[in-house]
């Protein structure tokens, strides 16, 4: 009768200890396909998803100052721009009026980012817009047009983060419409403006997302322009990783 050796058994034995490993492993992190949604941030115009509500800009963008006229950033005909501390005159998007800087867009709203205005400076050295706080409501799309089939909201705010403008500190939920549990997903992280990509974090979830975790990948995009929409628009692609 043929009997196999001992170091035989024990090299079996260590091939299915290591197997059963990697099964554990594979169930335990329960990693899910990628979710893969579109968002929609929209400054001024008709139909606005965003808008500031605290710091320099906020506070023109409400006319909250003293004595203030709701006039829009452009001057009025025949009026003056009031320079910047550095002696700049402020530049604007000559469409909406809104200041670049402001949004997810930064200079993109000038339509022209191959020689970018200077940072809007105040009197402290700081660009204007550093501190404004932004509040969302911004919509959810399956794909990169606005018209396209709705996911849901993503509520929240972001905050400009640096001095130069070139990141925003986002915190927000984006609530998945049609679900039974309330399916929500929370996000928190810095948007680079004007990176290829950023990354932020998923704190948490509820219902079906309940004890999710893991990261998003968020991605700038070029509107097609096929909706047409007459505030300042930042479209972006967002593919979220997540493990339970």
């Amino acid at each position: 009768m043929f009997r196999q050796s001992s170091p035989s058994i024990f090299i079996i034995m260590l091939v299915a200890t290591v197997q059963m490993t990697r099964v554990i492993s594979a169930v335990d992190s329960k990693e899910e396909p990628a979710l893969e949604l579109y968002m929609h941030d929209i400054l001024g115009g008709s139909s606005p998803t965003a808008r500031p509500i605290t710091g320099l800009l906020g506070n023109i963008y409400d006319g909250q100052v003293p004595f203030a006229k709701q006039i829009g950033f452009i001057p009025p005909q025949g009026g003056v721009a009031i320079p910047n501390a550095n002696g700049a005159i402020p530049t604007v998007n000559g469409v909406n009026g809104l200041p670049l800087g402001t949004g997810l867009g930064g200079t993109a709203f000038a339509g022209n980012n191959q020689n970018p205005p200077q940072t809007q400076l105040g009197p402290d050295g700081l660009g204007l817009g550093f501190g404004t706080i932004t509040v969302i409501d911004d919509i959810l799309t399956s794909s990169h047009e606005l018209g396209s089939q709705t996911l849901g909201k993503a509520q929240g705010v972001y905050v400009a983060s640096s001095a130069d403008g070139t990141t925003q500190m986002m915190a927000f939920t984006a609530m998945i419409e049609g679900g039974e549990y309330n399916d929500n997903l929370n996000f928190c992280g810095v948007y680079k403006i004007g990176s290829t990509v950023s990354y932020l974090s998923v704190t948490g979830g509820t219902g079906k997302f309940k004890n999710a975790c893991g990261i998003a990948e968020v991605r700038p995009l070029i509107s097609s322009g096929q909706h047409v929409i007459d505030g300042a628009e930042t479209l972006l692609r967002i593919i979220v990783h997540l493990k339970y």
